[in-house]
This record gives structure tokens, C-alpha cells and sequence, in this order.
């Protein structure tokens, strides 16, 4: 079995408070999603991640295929961290971490993602040309969107 990672910090100039109230409420994961993925909360997303919350969304990766996906969250330590784990969706295994710390003049963000792609050999055999392209794409995506959102990026 091989289980792949994603490891991303990214700093910004804002406090561990200001960065936790926005990751920590379901509803912005559409805001740093990119549009063409068609981002929709089904359920779940009514209040501020607890350990235990089941979200429910669908999405469209690919295409037009339009893909449900469950996630909980197994773990919280407000202002700290939180774990999502997907329990239905198109992975064999997505276990999420989202850490923060504070930093001389900010906050660094923090994300691990240990996940599995289905389908065996061939899983593995599209996922450096399918898979991990696309999810490079979402997290760089990510990275500006918190940026854009915080106003500290600028637009060339």
C-alpha cells in the first residue's frame, strides 16, 4: 500500500485568532477552492469545526464528474489544530491536518495531508500524472486565495 503526503507552510501577517476564525468555519472552504471545481456544502457546515462534525459536499474535480464527498472532523484543538478525515469520497485514505502557530509577526499555516488513491496499480500508475498534479493545483490555489482574502496579495 502506498500512502502519499502533502506538506505545505505558508506565513501571513495576521493573528493565530484572525486565521483560526476563518479555517475554522466550513463555509470558506469554498472561498479557497478554485470555482471551476464547483465547491457545494450539502450539510454540516452550521457551525465552527468540533471533533465529530460530518460535512457533506459534492464536487467536480474533473469535467463534469461531479463527485460526493463526507468529511469528519476526528479532532480539534481550538486555536491550535484540526484533523479532517474523509469518510466517503474519491480517496482509499485522506487524513488532513491544519496546524497554526504564532510567528514573529503572524501566523504560519501548516497542512499535512497523508492520503491513498484507489484503484491499486493503476491508481498508482495515474497519480503522478493525474493526482498529485491536480492536488498541487488546489493547495497553490489555496495559498493565494488566503493571500487575496488577508489582502496581502498583489495582483501582477
Amino acid at each position: 500500500m502506498k500512502i502519499y503526503q502533502i506538506h505545505t507552510k505558508q506565513n501571513l501577517p495576521i493573528t493565530v485568532k484572525e486565521a483560526w476564525d476563518f479555517l475554522s468555519d466550513p463555509l470558506n472552504l469554498s472561498v479557497i477552492t478554485p470555482d471551476y471545481m464547483n465547491f457545494d456544502i450539502i450539510s454540516g457546515a452550521d457551525r465552527s469545526v468540533y471533533t465529530g462534525q460530518l460535512i457533506q459536499y459534492t464536487i467536480t474535480p474533473i469535467g463534469k464528474f461531479k463527485m460526493q464527498w463526507v468529511t469528519e472532523i476526528v479532532g480539534v484543538k481550538e486555536g491550535s489544530h484540526f484533523v479532517d478525515e474523509q469518510k466517503y469520497g474519491p480517496y482509499a485514505l485522506w487524513h488532513h491536518k491544519h496546524f497554526l502557530k504564532e510567528i514573529p509577526g503572524g501566523v504560519e499555516m501548516e497542512d499535512i495531508v497523508d492520503y491513498k488513491v484507489p484503484g491499486g496499480f493503476l491508481g498508482r500508475l495515474v497519480h503522478p500524472f493525474l493526482v498529485k498534479p491536480k492536488l498541487d493545483e488546489i493547495f497553490a490555489y489555496r495559498k493565494k486565495a488566503l493571500e487575496e482574502n488577508f489582502g496581502i496579495y498583489k495582483t501582477p
